[in-house]
């Protein structure tokens, strides 16, 4: 018997894209089809429900803010209660300490910053597991980069109202929103 005759086969790998971007999950789709994934798409968190009924897909990948101020965080826990053992990875348009730990706690596997590409998610789905090996930096964090931070943290408190944010934050709704714009909140 030769070795491919000996080894079971490969389960398929389903994997669900909860993007709002409409082009860039289309592009992921084709992406992971070419590596042999099945692929469902939802735009938006009522479709990913729909999308789960009869389905359980081993692997996510989830939008950190869909449609207006929409949280993809929502979704990440909905999908860790749904499967448990689904590696679910987090893409945003920007980093933030806050909703890193969150998506951690929500069940996500991993967490990346946009732009990533197939590769870069692939490889985090294998890297769900946690490493003693990561290079401990000694960075000092920028007042800027603390006040991007809480308000981050706080968009993602509020479910990523802005109106809420700013008068959580005591500031303006349009100097937040001129602050937002200049990062891209994606």
């Amino acid at each position: 018997m030769s070795d491919e005759e000996q080894q079971p086969p490969q389960a398929p790998r389903h994997l669900l894209i909860v993007e709002d971007d409409a082009a860039f999950a289309r592009t992921l789709k084709r992406s992971f089809e070419r590596r042999g994934y099945t692929v469902d798409l939802a735009t938006s968190q009522a479709e990913m429900l729909v999308a789960l009924q009869g389905a359980t897909p081993g692997f996510a990948v989830v939008d950190l803010k869909l449609g207006g101020e929409a949280s993809g965080l929502a979704c990440v826990q909905q999908l860790h209660t749904h499967n448990e053992a689904m590696l679910i990875v987090v893409l945003t348009g920007f980093a933030s300490i806050a909703t890193a730990v969150e998506a951690i706690k929500l069940g996500a596997c991993h967490y990346l910053a946009k732009p990533s590409n197939t590769d870069d998610i692939e490889a985090a789905f294998g890297r769900a597991e946690g490493s003693t090996e990561v290079s401990i930096t000694n960075r000092t964090t920028s007042i800027k980069t603390l006040e991007w931070e809480r308000i981050h943290e706080t968009l993602a408190e509020t479910g990523f109202n802005i109106s809420e944010t700013a008068r959580r934050l005591g500031m303006h709704r349009r100097t937040l929103a001129r602050k937002l714009e200049k990062q891209r909140v994606k």
